[in-house]
């Protein structure tokens, strides 16, 4: 289900699943966007400062607890 998420685990058309998972996925797209324009200005910042970034930036969403890398 996470390559096409109109389908079912069995991989056949589930259009009553996905209306009802659409909020979530769109809410979860525009947080993971979110956290990309965030990490691209880090990642600015650091550079224009003169420094290199030695590790993985990793944050931590307050209000879902998501961790992303």
């Amino acid at each position: 289900m996470a390559d096409n998420p109109r389908r079912n685990s069995e991989g056949y058309y589930d259009p009553t699943a996905y209306a009802g998972m659409r909020p979530i996925i769109e809410a979860e797209n525009a947080l993971q966007g979110e956290v990309n324009a965030l990490i691209k200005v880090l990642k600015y910042i650091i550079d224009k400062s003169g420094f290199d970034l030695v590790s993985r930036i990793e944050i931590r969403d307050r209000k879902t607890g998501k961790t992303f890398r």
